[in-house]
């Protein structure tokens, strides 16, 4: 791989600390949230973190998916739904669900774009096999 980018964050105090970018363009509070028995405090946690990055990641995925197939993605979203929860064995595991609305587009479509980018998105790929990514058009 040639590297074209590369940060880091740093967390303090685990899912009750705080995280944080050398630049300080990132420095935010974490809490956990009650249904994983935590406070529900006002701060947010990896889960949405993770959620953001993938969201924002795919969506860049589908609109260069979109412009080589001449199909517009003006007001498109991109949800990115992620999940954790226990597996049998007691251990923790994510799943995400990709949910993709591109106005404008017939739902087939759509279908085709979320299946596309997933082949590039770089988190796609950095996941797959490893956890559950459902894909829908909205």
């Amino acid at each position: 791989m040639k590297t074209m980018y590369t940060t880091s964050a740093t967390a303090q105090g685990g899912r009750k600390g705080r995280v944080a970018t050398p630049d300080g363009k990132l420095d935010l509070q974490l809490s956990m949230p009650k249904e994983m028995g935590g406070d529900g405090g006002e701060g947010t946690n990896p889960e949405q973190l993770f959620a953001s990055g993938y969201s924002a990641c795919f969506l860049s995925a589908v609109e260069l998916v979109a412009k080589k197939k001449g199909i517009s993605t003006e007001n498109a979203k991109l949800t990115a739904e992620v999940s954790i929860g226990k597996n049998e064995d007691g251990s923790l595991q994510l799943s995400a669900k990709l949910q993709l609305s591109v106005p404008g587009a017939d739902k087939s479509e759509v279908e085709k774009l979320l299946e596309e980018a997933h082949q590039v998105c770089p988190y796609s790929r950095a996941t797959r096999g490893n956890i559950e990514v459902d894909l829908q058009a909205v």
